[in-house]
């Protein structure tokens, strides 16, 4: 029998992974948790250290520099979204026997200039090449960001009354990644513009420049409360992730949320939902309600595009979606659509040569 692919769900999350987590220690602030995207440690008295782990997931159709572009701000993002500064990584990289000695360094270079540009230094890892290793999933990496022990939030920080705001737009990674990764079929059945309108998403697949703009307009109460980047689950499974880390209720405005014309096209012609499809660089944020508005100007100030989209209720509330329909339940979707759909058209390409 064969299980789907993506993120397990959260039911294996809670009765495996939540139930084996190996030694205790006190120095664990945060640990493993429904959507909470790091843990955070306390290595030194008034110092806190946010810590994410992913996969390094490189596709060389992209060309190493893109590539290696967003391997890099798939595992920053995470550790942004503490609202700490990005400082360290380790990377351990399994690659095929296949690779080139010239494009091996081809693509650690393109990967140190972007933690570079990012401020992150690397400062161990593992590198060879082994049967069995193939592309896009090459190893794994961990991020960690330091600051002061009060300068940090999680998804556990959210309150009753606080903000729910959204940057970007639901399904930027999955819309960038078609563009990407199809062009040409894209171009032939959606036009041109739509084509390329996906594709030049794809550097708009990173939530750091949000957060950090988050970090220095003020976290906790002087601002934004909890961060988390949208990806699996898209925006509804992420808003449901944070409503579950921290215990409470969402009243979310379906017609808020904003989804761009090319995502709506190109998730419309795959067959999947762009408010539940995969969305890397989509920053889902509470903020203190006397803080909604400044927070949303300091978004536009930095050319990032945001919008109010709800609010966090009280715990017994319940998580409720309000569509033009009426209201509904908000659920985590389970699975994300996306990689089915994703692996059906490089099927598809595969088969058609």
């Amino acid at each position: 029998m064969s299980t789907a692919t993506g993120k397990v769900t959260p039911e294996t999350f809670e009765q495996v992974i939540l139930r084996h987590l190996g030694a205790p220690d006190p120095g664990v602030l945060v640990g493993p948790r429904h959507g909470v995207d790091v843990g955070v440690v306390t290595p030194a008295p008034g110092v806190a250290m946010a810590l994410t782990t992913d996969p390094v997931f490189v596709v060389p159709a992209y060309g190493w520099r893109r590539a290696a572009w967003f391997a890099v701000h798939i595992l920053a993002s995470d550790a942004s979204t503490s609202g700490l500064p990005l400082r360290w990584m380790t990377v351990d990289l399994n690659l095929p026997p296949s690779l080139a000695a010239d494009d091996l360094r081809e693509l650690w270079t393109a990967f140190s200039d972007a933690c570079t540009d990012l401020g992150l230094a690397v400062v161990t890892g593992h590198t060879g090449r082994y049967d069995g290793c193939d592309w896009p999933m090459v190893g794994g990496a961990t991020c960690a960001a330091v600051g002061p022990d009060d300068a940090w939030v999680t998804p556990t920080m959210a309150k009753p009354g606080d903000r729910l705001v959204v940057t970007k737009g639901a399904a930027i990674e999955a819309t960038a990644l078609f563009g990407a990764t199809f062009p040409e079929r894209l171009a032939a059945e959606l036009g041109p513009a739509i084509a390329e309108a996906a594709d030049a998403l794809f550097e708009s697949m990173t939530v750091v420049p949000e957060a950090r703009v988050a970090a220095a307009y003020g976290l906790r109460d002087d601002g934004v409360s909890a961060m988390h980047d949208a990806t699996e689950g898209g925006v509804l499974g992420g808003l449901v992730e944070i409503a579950a880390a921290s215990e409470v209720g969402l009243r979310v405005e379906l017609d808020a949320i904003p989804v761009r014309p090319e995502v709506r096209a190109v998730c419309d012609h795959v067959g999947i939902d762009p408010l539940v499809s995969i969305s890397e660089g989509t920053l889902l944020a509470t903020v203190r309600p006397e803080h909604a508005a400044g927070f949303l100007a300091a978004l536009a100030a930095a050319g990032i595009e945001a919008a109010e989209i709800g609010e966090v209720t009280e715990p017994e509330g319940e998580r409720i979606l309000v569509t033009p329909d009426g209201e509904r339940p908000l659920e985590h979707p389970g699975v994300d659509p996306f990689w089915a759909a994703f692996g059906r058209w490089t099927a598809e390409a595969t088969a058609n040569g």
